[in-house]
């Protein structure tokens, strides 16, 4: 659940940051580059294979100041913050945006879209759900659609969202961690018949990284 009493996050002067770390993005199109992580605690979404169970309550995390955070993201040697969850579009995120531009910071987002997502954002990876779908205005701002490949009806999923972003949106297929031995060459064969669509794999379990 996403945090409930909205005051007290003082319009985004504050938010309720499950976990923060630096190390390298291991999916999707920016996979291999360094960055800081900020994952915000709260997400109503649901997804029953999801990784990071351990974010949904957000009452969990008390909030924290966003400046805090931006003065530990400008000390790294990589100039670049992911802000995933959690579901961040469930907060305003337009102050810690603007915090974080000020300091030159690349400000990349990892969301399912579910709710209106503010903020200034230089890429944003949509990564829809079909428990919450996105909100149409989304699609139209999505850098990268990384859809998350459990089954084979996730394809015709994948497809339906492809649809709706635009053309120059990067498209990945992403196999769920716990099948994916199993169905990773119907996905690699699935790719190679659709070629506009990429592979993405989560490198950083590989790497045993966060």
């Amino acid at each position: 659940m996403v945090y409930k009493e909205i005051e007290l996050l003082e319009g985004g002067n504050k938010l309720p940051v499950m976990e923060e770390f630096y190390t390298l993005q291991g999916e999707g199109y920016n996979t291999g580059k360094a960055a800081y992580f900020v994952r915000i605690g709260g997400c109503d979404v649901g997804c029953a294979w999801c990784d990071s169970k351990e974010t949904w309550n957000a009452e969990l995390f008390p909030p924290v100041p966003v400046h805090e955070v931006v003065k530990r993201v400008a000390n790294q040697p990589a100039k670049t913050i992911v802000v995933t969850g959690g579901e961040p579009s469930a907060y305003p995120l337009e102050i810690f945006t603007m915090e974080l531009k000020s300091e030159g910071i690349t400000t990349m987002v990892e969301t399912s879209g579910a709710y209106h997502l503010t903020g200034e954002w230089d890429w944003i990876c949509l990564s829809p759900k079909k428990n919450s779908p996105p909100v149409k205005e989304i699609y139209n701002r999505a850098d990268e659609l990384k859809v998350i490949i459990q089954k084979d009806s996730d394809l015709k999923w994948a497809e339906k969202n492809a649809a709706l972003v635009s053309s120059s949106c990067h498209l990945f297929l992403q196999p769920e961690w716990s099948v994916s031995k199993q169905i990773m060459d119907k996905l690699t064969q699935y790719v190679m018949d659709n070629p506009r669509w990429r592979i993405s794999l989560q490198t950083h379990k590989y790497m045993g990284i966060p």
